[in-house]
């Protein structure tokens, strides 16, 4: 499986033109995000007929219903932040389902911050002219709590499988780019995100495919390039 053919499986999803909303997920540091933003980068660049130019396909992050800080502290969930239950899960789900519902000329949904580590309200337009919605969260094929919600809500589910020590080595730095020491990022790593990464695991048979680790290794090293200035 290659990025070209996992761009046009992609634009292949609009039939009948109905918005289409295509979810990735995957355990913490897999490479969800690096891969929804670049596979939107390639889909924008080649709308299908009829579609606008640049705003045909848009990407909503799942990030933008963690829970706020001083709420998780209310619910005493602070120390497990990125769990399931610290997520508005519910939320996501009108949210997908009203951007689903194709009524309004502009939807507005929250991002996460991670400078902050806080969600900001209204911080992405969504405009009609969006007729593919990529979203990715860790959470997108439970089975328990709210979650089934959201998968009704999403044509296909895409799963992200990176090998196990690449992911924890991405994972960890990280945690140390965003302010942790070592020691510290190595802790949550281990902890917190590994439990949520081995309850997520769980979950990929559910996939309507899985983006093998060759790829998203390949997209991750063109991202580093691109975000390495050229020696004068």
């Amino acid at each position: 499986m290659t990025l070209d053919e996992l761009t046009t499986r992609a634009r292949s999803l609009l039939t009948g033109g109905h918005r289409v909303v295509l979810g990735i997920a995957g355990p913490p540091g897999a490479g969800k995000t690096t891969f929804a933003e670049h596979l939107v980068g390639l889909l924008r660049r080649t709308p299908p007929d009829g579609a606008e130019p640049g705003q045909w396909v848009a990407h909503v992050p799942m990030d933008g219903f963690h829970l706020a800080d001083v709420e998780l502290d209310r619910l005493r969930r602070r120390d497990r932040k990125g769990a399931p239950d610290t997520f508005d899960v519910a939320g996501y789900a009108a949210l997908l389902r009203r951007l689903r519902a194709d009524e309004d000329e502009v939807v507005y949904a929250p991002a996460f911050e991670r400078d902050l580590e806080q969600p900001i309200a209204g911080s992405i337009p969504v405009p009609r002219a969006a007729r593919l919605i990529v979203t990715e969260g860790n959470y997108l094929l439970l089975g328990d709590g709210h979650w089934p919600r959201v998968r009704r809500q999403l044509d296909e589910v895409w799963y992200c499988d990176l090998d196990t020590d690449e992911r924890l080595r991405r994972l960890i730095a990280r945690h140390e780019c965003f302010g942790k020491d070592h020691e510290a990022a190595l802790a949550w790593a281990t902890g917190t995100d590994q439990r949520n990464a081995d309850l997520i695991a769980e979950t990929r048979h559910r996939a309507d495919l899985v983006i093998p680790d060759p790829v998203l290794r390949a997209i991750d090293d063109r991202a580093l390039r691109a975000a390495t200035p050229s020696a004068p």
